[in-house]
């Protein structure tokens, strides 16, 4: 439980004279599923120090209280514009839950993993369309423009800015940190109704960082033997090469990642030459790297705590003759075998060779190529009459 100090207390009078308290105005739900990653970590993961705790009781706000929800987002909103990851954007906080929050406006541990900043922004620009409330309209712009600082000039995003230590200065795709941002550019380039208010300067500025990101995807597409595949999870921020992240996370060809890359390739409008080869030679790879007659299932098993997430069951991998196509995560760079990986780094080519603690705790078999195959067709049919690699 949080004690009010003077500090805090001094803060929470802040909170009344500031107007950072929850608007009362409720309309139609808009989405919150954008902040479901980091409110998970923040419930269930003590993976970091977090400037706030969940209580055991915490209440959450329902999803048509939206004015409530865009208060949490502008004040989870760091001074330089963008978010941290790992809260819930939902949470009915406590006067002493928003006082430490405000204290730590001046943080920079900003980011764009589990969903943080491109999610605020998109939400942030539905609530003012839906209220016409003008600090919402300045929190997202205010996040717009933190994301245009953030890119690199070859196109690409980092995980985290201004904090670029480690292995947070790649460009990130995993967990759609760099994907997450280029959708919210792309809905302002295609002028959607909730960016109406974005001026032509700011416009023409996101246009230009998202061609740089769509330049910045084709180049770090990973080429063996002269032949386009997918992505890994991150590449290096100078020469493009596929980079290990965390340590059970080697450099590899990722498909989960990779699928989302390739449905905003498919998003474009008349897209370039360069554009329809990278996904025609993504939807080959995908076809080539399919798996059939297998699943995964989870058991139940003694219950074990671990420091990450605690779990009574296992997974495991049955034959199926029946099962959808899967993928494997990750495909060994070279070889393209089926790739796991233990916390310790070592690399294993079976997943019940991967410990527990893993095994339950990441996805390492995925379904996601399966929506670009399944909307290939219709696109194929539009911009690549003459070539349907799809088997």
């Amino acid at each position: 439980m949080y004690k009010l100090n003077l500090i805090t207390k001094v803060l929470a009078l802040v909170f009344a004279i500031t107007g950072f308290g929850c608007s009362q105005h409720n309309s139609k739900a808009i989405s919150v599923d954008g902040f479901y990653d980091s409110a998970h970590h923040w419930y269930d993961i003590n993976d970091e120090d977090k400037i706030i705790y969940p209580l055991p009781d915490q209440k959450r706000c329902n999803s048509s209280e939206i004015g409530k929800i865009a208060d949490n987002i502008v004040l989870f909103q760091k001074n330089n514009g963008g978010w941290a990851k790992n809260y819930d954007m939902t949470a009915i906080l406590t006067e002493e839950q928003k006082a430490a929050v405000l204290k730590a406006k001046d943080e920079t541990n900003t980011t764009f993993d589990n969903g943080a900043t491109h999610s605020q922004i998109q939400y942030l620009a539905k609530v003012f369309t839906e209220t016409n409330i003008e600090k919402y309209k300045e929190a997202c712009i205010k996040g717009i423009e933190f994301t245009l600082r953030a890119q690199y000039d070859n196109g690409g995003w980092p995980q985290f800015h201004p904090d670029t230590s480690g292995y947070r200065k790649y460009i990130t795709y995993n967990d759609d940190a760099m994907v997450g941002t280029m959708e919210v550019l792309l809905r302002i380039v295609k002028k959607s109704p909730e960016y109406s208010f974005v001026e032509n300067d700011l416009y023409e500025r996101v246009n230009k960082a998202f061609q740089k990101g769509i330049d910045c995807i084709l180049k770090t597409q990973i080429k063996e033997n002269g032949v386009l595949t997918a992505w890994c999870q991150q590449h290096d921020n100078i020469d493009f090469h596929p980079q290990n992240a965390r340590t059970f996370e080697p450099a590899a060809i990722c498909n989960e990642e990779s699928a989302d890359i390739v449905k905003v390739l498919m998003s474009i409008d008349n897209p370039s030459d360069e554009i329809i080869n990278s996904i025609q030679c993504a939807v080959k790879w995908f076809e080539e790297s399919k798996i059939l007659g297998i699943r995964t299932k989870r058991i139940k098993a003694p219950k074990a705590d671990y420091q990450y997430h605690s779990t009574s069951s296992d997974v495991i991998v049955v034959e199926d003759p029946t099962a959808p196509i899967i993928w494997t995560r990750f495909y060994e760079l070279g070889t393209h075998r089926s790739m796991f990986c233990r916390r310790d780094k070592k690399i294993v080519y079976k997943l019940s060779d991967v410990e527990r603690e893993r095994r339950t705790g990441y996805a390492w078999y995925v379904y996601s190529p399966q929506t670009v195959l399944d909307h290939y067709p219709e696109w194929q049919k539009k911009w690549a009459p003459e070539e349907n690699v799809k088997q």
